[in-house]
């Protein structure tokens, strides 16, 4: 596969950024995960690389997952590390089955305001979960690092960990976090900054929170941010103690269904994960390409089972890397596979230095990220867009901040669902009235396409005709009526008219749909036998009861 290297510069720039992003990810979802910290490492490693490469999308990012972390912890307890590790190579295998049965074309079915309302909660979970790290606090959570699932404990609520927060407050860390926003601020807002490409924000912000924590170490040791602040790089001092870090799967495990059942269910949550994510990086990308959803879920599918292989976690497109990367300005798949070749030269040659790095610059980073993507443009974007759009949007948003982010997506696909349905009973038809001096007439006007799910609205106008009335039921502009419509109007025309003593024209419906009036009730009757010879129109005389 071919790459493009026309923005190498860019992309290197923007895999710069992406590694610093993910590094701490990838220790605090591995540890929060029941695992050692080698095996986050490892899956950003083949996320960056291997699927970076593989996959067809130009600016997603992929890694170990947060919102797995679940998923994981319980497999590792009940099945042990080998028989886990073998589930995830399974998990790998049925993804790569549901890439050649073009499984991913699901994606497309995700309504933009649930995509919205998706991006914008991630945005308020971000900011949550960093305000803690950004003034210190970080000590509660050693190996949740950047984790953006809600994991607050009951008595605290939703929001009181940022309160908690307040009473281990860091003076060093809330310096270094300003001065951290203060240089992103200015490098998005001063045209002579941005033209700097060689030092991104997100780098000057890590240069800048290592040397000032240096400084702090040397003239004010209270000032100083500890170990537990830092970045928790593992480090090999020999090359077999670095080897000896990898860890293979059981096979012997094959055999026992709770790995398979572990694999299908990684590999379901994996799969919507990963084409959410997609679907979202496509929207954000400001060159706005598609990408093909089967070839990523085929490009994770080697990832999983590459990862399994030897000790790595499950992996998906993750959006809060994909964000890091699109806003530092990656254009192609390059940015993903220097973001991946960087955290293994890390790890393998200057894990020392990593660890120098203060978790409060790389929150600053974070929650920036964060600001972006919950800006208030974007609600008030959503707000014009009318309620159709605003209301699956906002509820989006509140489920996915107050549950997670499968179940809160689902409820607002839910939402959406609903109005999707709402709207198609609504333009079932176009609904007019004219004064004739016979009397008053109706004209129903069928929409394009009438289907069962329009039957529900149909059948209420209908019922809700006046007596004595006329009504003109017109299929001129419609290409389908579902059959339940039809047998609706069929009974109607033989059976529910007479009741009222309606009077009931039929115009340009096929000679398919048989539309056919049943009964004679008296000599002033007007015998329907078929509607064909309105269909054809030679006459231009409608089919008509009365």
């Amino acid at each position: 596969m071919k790459l493009n290297t026309q923005h190498i510069r860019s992309d290197f720039l923007a895999g710069t950024v992406v590694f610093l992003v993910a590094l701490p990810l990838c220790l605090g979802i591995a540890v929060a995960s029941g695992a050692s910290p080698f095996a986050g490492i490892i899956t950003g490693i083949i996320g960056g690389i291997v699927v970076g490469y593989l996959s067809n999308s130009n600016v997603s990012v992929a890694g170990p997952a947060a919102g797995l972390i679940a998923i994981v912890l319980a497999a590792i307890t009940t099945l042990g590390f080998g028989n886990f590790l073998l589930a995830v190579v399974l998990a790998g295998v049925f993804q790569l089955v549901l890439g050649f049965a073009k499984a991913g074309t699901i994606s497309s079915y995700f309504p933009s305001g649930v995509i919205e309302g998706m991006l914008t909660a991630i945005g308020i979970i971000i900011i949550k979960k960093e305000l803690p790290h950004a003034m210190g606090y970080d000590k509660e959570h050693e190996g949740d690092f950047f984790s953006y699932q809600l994991t607050d404990s009951a008595d605290k609520g939703l929001f009181g960990e940022i309160i908690h927060s307040f009473n281990f407050a860091h003076t060093g860390a809330i310096i270094i976090t300003i001065i951290s926003i203060g240089i992103l601020v200015a490098f998005n807002k001063f045209s002579f900054l941005k033209k700097i490409k060689v030092l991104p924000g997100a780098l000057v912000v890590v240069i800048a929170g290592i040397i000032i924590n240096e400084i702090f170490k040397a003239t004010s040791p209270s000032l100083q941010i500890g170990g537990e602040h830092l970045v928790q790089l593992p480090t090999a001092s020999t090359a077999s103690e670095f080897f000896g870090q990898f860890t293979f799967p059981d096979f012997s495990g094959f055999t026992n269904p709770a790995v398979w059942i572990t694999a299908a269910t990684i590999a379901a949550v994996a799969s919507i994960e990963t084409l959410l994510c997609l679907e979202a990086a496509d929207k954000m990308d400001p060159m706005k390409r598609y990408s093909s959803a089967n070839a990523e879920l085929k490009a994770q599918g080697v990832g999983n089972i590459l990862a399994g292989l030897i000790g790595g976690l499950p992996m998906t497109s993750v959006i809060v890397r994909t964000t890091a990367n699109i806003n530092a300005g990656a254009k192609t798949k390059i940015s993903a596979i220097v973001h991946g070749a960087l955290l293994l030269m890390a790890v393998i040659l200057i894990p020392g230095l990593m660890n120098k790095m203060p978790m409060a610059c790389l929150a600053a980073i974070l929650i920036m990220i964060g600001l972006k993507l919950a800006s208030p443009k974007v609600f008030i974007h959503m707000w014009k867009a009318g309620k159709y759009q605003f209301i699956p949007f906002i509820v989006t948003v509140v489920a996915v901040v107050a549950t997670d982010l499968l179940r809160g997506v689902g409820i607002g696909l839910m939402v959406s669902v609903f109005f999707i349905l709402k709207g198609n009973m609504k333009l079932a038809y176009f609904f007019k009235k004219e004064e004739h001096h016979e009397g008053e007439t109706i004209h129903i006007d069928l929409a394009q396409e009438v289907s069962f799910l329009n039957k529900a609205a149909v059948k209420q106008t209908l019922a809700h005709l006046p007596a004595n009335s006329k009504v003109v039921i017109d299929a001129a502009g419609t290409v389908y009526i579902d059959y339940d419509v039809l047998q609706l109007i069929r009974d109607f025309l033989n059976y529910g008219s007479k009741d009222k003593n309606i009077s009931v024209t039929l115009r340009n419906f096929k000679p398919a749909y048989k539309m056919q009036a049943l009964h004679v009730h008296s000599e002033k009757d007007l015998i329907i036998q078929t509607a064909n010879n309105e269909y054809s129109n030679k006459a231009n005389k409608p089919v008509s009861t009365h």
